[in-house]
């Protein structure tokens, strides 16, 4: 269930094929949205254990998403899902721009499979913990 679920939004086609690939390697069951519009809707509609957020997107942006989504405007049960900023801004004062609009942390891309995975450790256990099981 909401143990495996990834919501991944990103206004760039490619990114959210490239990093859903990613994270279905990982096992986790992925779903996506095109900007923070979307990403309310989505999460309103299913409970996810994490939402990687792009920052700069048409028609609503994640900065924000996030604090629309921490207000409760996707449900009240949804308010405190963790939000990762996964962006190419990696300027001074971005990661803070993040942590103030509600993220949980600031990742930026490029990124490798080693960063996601350790993003995913962090934040949801339920999947991290299969990849420590013997196969």
């Amino acid at each position: 269930g909401s143990g495996r679920r990834v919501l991944l939004v990103d206004d760039i086609a490619v990114t959210r094929q490239i990093s859903a690939a990613m994270l279905s390697r990982m096992g986790a069951e992925v779903s996506t949205a095109a900007n923070g519009r979307e990403a309310l809707a989505e999460l309103g509609e299913g409970d996810f254990a994490l939402v990687l957020m792009d920052l700069r997107m048409p028609v609503m942006g994640g900065l924000e998403a996030s604090r629309r989504i921490r207000a409760g405007e996707a449900g009240p049960d949804r308010s405190d899902v963790p939000i990762v900023a996964l962006t190419a801004h990696a300027a001074a004062g971005d990661a803070d721009q993040s942590l103030l609009a509600g993220m949980d942390a600031h990742m930026t891309k490029p990124f490798t499979l080693a960063d996601l995975r350790e993003t995913i450790r962090r934040y949801v256990p339920d999947l991290a913990s299969q990849w420590d099981k013997p196969g």
